[in-house]
């Protein structure tokens, strides 16, 4: 066994007779203070709490090294090299303060760890030392060239150790073959499986050539990408589109020559275009000596995450905020070199620190209002409160009105709109003409529809939700898809299509969202809303073009009472904490028994569509009135919007499929003399036609 996995097991095992803890590398990293992951390969913060990852990870190098069949020589000098190669993430947080003050660059950790190695080294002259101080100060150069995070050119650095006739070709292909599979298999062993012939074709050129051309900035970004490619980024026409409307080609050019810390972790949840105004703000800085070798994107990336039921996620709050701020930051400001001051809450930070000119850090600052506000959100997930903390923070920071942007699950959600692919196959039965949209399309599921069983027709997706907008662009790049999607207002279609234009619009279970929760002239949960939305789409639809409304439905006549018996212990306090928290109306309930109550049935409706959802959903489905109207009703109020010029086609109601099975074990629904009776009619399906 190798000298320094036995100090790690006495370490670990309290056994330090041996006086191994005295070794200035184990010294450093069991010190540590501070946790400094890569957070792309953590799966919960939690584990960082009693961890010491770090440590974990250095001993995993190590026991590749311990398994390999190598020299002598060469293993001693890999060993010393795994031993030293991430001490710059450990210390006290007095031993990393007194680094900085010494010039020595810890959050650089490879170059930072060379130094130290080389303060404690025996014969700092010899050539042993030497190898081995390069190895440390490039032991993870291969990975981050192929990621994109550093330019070829740094390749020169070992190079220059044939050169120098420290070592041959051979032996340098040898070690670097050696050290990339333990620092990179310490990571994964898939991941070093995956990256193991481009690694091994990169050694090969470095030990056998003196120089390096970097390359071209568009493929060193898509390396950086990577991750946002891999989900159906449309890099190539996004990129070229950015580069030439921006005219960004100069301006990227000093990325050649810069190495870039943590930024995939950091900032892979933004769009390509938010993620170059991020570099461009970056590269027009100057370091103080003109010198910009190293960009840090550290604290960017610790701010990002945070636990989620127990596992880590994407702060999705800080994302949407950031993403309002780049969005409304201009080039030309940009260009300027100008601190944007959009929102007092949030600005960016472009920051070096004494002693290390050649690197800058780059961070987004809320105030602390806004970060305690945040920081509300967070604690009131899964609780009443919600709903009122993620109002005050599109408040604060005056976020697009959507406010029914789910921010947690939000793919998951798509998936679930995404199996209601049966039922909305009765929509294109009534499609007429080419020019079809699909108003919130959600998943994109009838988008597809649409396109795989009516070739002729190229659907247009519209949603003013931005990160729906943007999941749909990215399934449309993954599965090759026709159909185009955009951000827009259903209720002014007129701003993003011709008067006239258009043959069908399709409001497949959206209206009832519009209803819900835009504040139309002031009021949610108001039919104007309604009308306008039916008054948007009519004004582009031409003639003969249809409106197909499928949507939620009250049941007729309104004035019925149902009995509900619960079958579950909690469900008579589900309903209480229903009443209490729904938005749309008033619900009365008179309650029978401990488990049985007396209601309008369309407020035990109401109520029951939220209870099958289950409290994962609560939050939302309780700001949801899934019926507003009752058919005859909804005939009624089409015919006087729309006038004489809307011709009603068809119209029915049905009870959804899937709604009985999902409540059976939940509630028994009577009539008032104690016979079950089934569930009512939960939707409607509505097609009007303009007249010529």
């Amino acid at each position: 066994m190798l000298k320094s996995l036995q100090a790690i097991m006495d370490y670990r095992q309290g056994n330090n007779e041996n006086h191994q803890i005295g070794s200035h590398w184990l010294h450093y990293l069991v010190s540590a203070e501070e946790r400094i992951v890569n957070m792309e390969r953590i799966q919960s913060l939690q584990e960082l709490v009693h961890a010491n990852p770090v440590l974990d990870y250095v001993e995993r190098s190590l026991r590749l090294l311990d398994s390999m069949s190598l020299s002598f020589w060469m293993k001693e000098v890999l060993e010393e090299v795994l031993c030293w190669t991430e001490v710059a993430k450990g210390g006290t947080l007095r031993d990393r303060i007194q680094w900085r003050e010494r010039g020595i660059n810890c959050y650089v950790h490879n170059s930072g760890s060379a130094e130290l190695y080389l303060e404690h080294a025996e014969d700092r002259l010899s050539a042993r030392t030497s190898v081995i101080h390069r190895l440390i100060e490039v032991h993870g150069l291969i990975g981050q060239q192929i990621r994109g995070e550093v330019p070829a050119t740094e390749s020169v650095i070992l190079s220059d150790m044939v050169a120098e006739q420290w070592i041959t070709s051979v032996e340098l292909e040898s070690l670097l073959i050696a050290l990339n599979y333990c620092v990179i298999g310490a990571v994964s062993l898939e991941l070093w499986q995956s990256v193991q012939s481009e690694v091994e074709e990169r050694i090969r050129y470095i030990a056998h050539h003196t120089t390096f051309p970097n390359e071209l900035t568009k493929e060193r970004i898509r390396r950086l990408r990577a991750s946002s490619i891999r989900r159906g980024e449309d890099f190539n026409t996004d990129y070229d589109m950015l580069v030439r409307m921006h005219s960004l080609g100069e301006r990227l050019v000093p990325l050649d020559s810069v190495t870039m810390w943590y930024v995939e972790a950091a900032l892979q949840h933004f769009s390509l275009e938010q993620f170059l105004k991020i570099i461009t703000i970056i590269l027009q800085q100057k370091s103080q000596n003109g010198l910009l070798k190293h960009i840090s994107f550290e604290h960017v990336m610790n701010m990002m995450y945070y636990d989620y039921k127990g596992t880590k996620k994407i702060n999705v709050y800080k994302q949407r905020i950031i993403e309002k701020y780049l969005s409304e930051l201009t080039w030309d400001v940009i260009e300027s070199g100008a601190m944007a001051q959009l929102n007092p809450h949030l600005t960016y930070r472009v920051e070096r620190i004494s002693h290390i000119p050649d690197t800058v850090f780059f961070q987004f600052e809320f105030s602390p209002a806004a970060e305690k506000l945040i920081d509300f959100c967070v604690e009131a997930e899964k609780s009443p409160l919600y709903e009122q903390a993620v109002l005050m923070l599109f408040d604060l920071f005056d976020l697009r009105r959507d406010a029914y942007d789910r921010f947690h699950n939000e793919e998951e959600y798509l998936a679930d709109m995404n199996q209601t692919a049966d039922y909305k196959k009765i929509i294109l039965d009534y499609i007429v003409g080419t020019n079809v949209l699909d108003i919130g399309p959600g998943g994109g599921v009838l988008l597809d529809l649409i396109e795989e069983r009516m070739p002729d027709i190229t659907p247009i997706g519209i949603d003013i939700s931005t990160n729906v907008v943007e999941a749909l662009n990215r399934k449309k790049q993954l599965e090759g898809r026709r159909w185009e999607v955009m951000q827009g207002d259903a209720l002014n279609l007129k701003d993003y299509v011709q008067a006239g234009s258009v043959d069908t619009v399709i409001f497949s279970s959206i209206l009832h969202e519009l209803y819900s929760y835009i504040p139309y002239q002031g009021r949610k949960f108001n039919l104007d809303t309604i009308a306008a939305a039916l008054k948007s789409a009519f004004d582009v639809l031409a003639t003969g073009g249809r409106i197909i409304i499928r949507d939620g439905i009250m049941t007729h006549p309104v004035e019925q009472q149902r009995k509900i018996r619960f079958l579950q212990p909690d469900g008579i306090q589900w309903l209480e904490r229903y009443c209490k928290d729904f938005a749309g109306r008033s619900i009365t309930v008179e309650k029978l028994s401990d488990n049985e109550v007396v209601m309008a049935v369309n407020d035990a409706m109401e109520f029951l569509y939220t209870y099958t959802w289950g409290e994962e959903a609560y939050i939302h489905e309780v700001q949801e009135q899934f019926g507003y109207f009752t058919l005859p009703d909804y005939m009624e109020f089409i015919q006087a919007t729309l006038g004489a010029e809307a011709n009603i086609l068809t119209s029915q109601a049905y009870l959804q499929a899937g709604y009985s099975e999902a409540l059976q074990d939940k509630i028994q629904m009577m009539d008032l003399a104690g016979r079950e009776v089934p569930l009512p009619d939960s939707t409607c399906f509505i097609v009007i036609e303009r007249r010529a």
